[in-house]
């Protein structure tokens, strides 16, 4: 399944919120900065947990250096 995320990265709180405009749309914030890709790894992290899945089926298929990403849940 491909979703399509907005990343908001040093955030006071991480959390996964589905978009109200758009379908397959979440915003999603992180509390890690985006430097080094570790904003990329909190990302992954935060969306397996929150579809109960491994870190592993979460892949980003576009936008490693943007804010708007797609990503593939599999």
């Amino acid at each position: 399944m491909k979703i399509f995320v907005k990343v908001k990265p040093g955030a006071k709180t991480a959390k996964v919120e589905k978009s109200k405009n758009e379908k397959n749309a979440f915003v999603v914030w992180v509390k890690a900065a985006a430097k080094n890709g570790r904003a990329n790894d909190a990302l992954i992290k935060i969306l397996a947990e929150h579809f109960g899945i491994a870190p592993s089926s979460v892949n980003i298929l576009s936008g490693r250096g943007a804010r708007r990403k797609i990503i593939d849940i599999a």
